[in-house]
């Protein structure tokens, strides 16, 4: 095989690896159109004793939250990995975005932590999925003790 024919050979390799699968949103305001529906379906309309929707003085339905704000939830209504969806947080145009909608579900876990049923689980979604929340002990030890004096 001659130079011309690798470099061919390695020209066609880079144009593959560099190909891939074309990202799933090319604009931050389509995901965040999707996001917001995946917030929106965590609430149920309020429904009175003969199963109609209650609607306030304003003319506002009244709803209740019937599912959690998470991580892998709000994945899932992108239709991509929890792993896909931190990934797209390191694209500029998508980080802020992101970022919000991180946020509300964090929001959302650390009241959750003030429910007695909720806690444990409030207490594993921060500690995974959100930077600063360690469930750790720390222990300071004092002393002059040495290594020889214990041996």
């Amino acid at each position: 095989m001659n130079n011309n024919e690798k470099n061919r050979k390695n020209k066609n390799r880079k144009k593959k690896r560099l190909g891939g699968r074309p990202p799933k949103y090319t604009k931050a305001e389509e995901m965040a159109n999707k996001i917001n529906k995946y917030f929106e379906s965590c609430f149920t309309a309020q429904r009175n004793r003969n199963g109609e929707i209650i609607i306030d003085e304003n003319g506002n339905i009244l709803k209740t939250q019937t599912r959690p704000f998470t991580i892998s939830g709000l994945a899932d209504a992108l239709n991509m990995s929890r792993q896909s969806l931190l990934n797209y947080s390191q694209k500029e145009e998508f980080f802020d975005t992101i970022t919000r909608a991180k946020r509300k579900c964090e929001v959302y876990a650390e009241e959750s932590l003030f429910d007695k049923s909720t806690v444990n689980g409030a207490k594993f979604s921060l500690a995974n999925n959100f930077e600063g929340w360690k469930d750790k002990q720390e222990i300071e030890h004092t002393g002059n003790l040495k290594l020889e004096d214990v041996l």
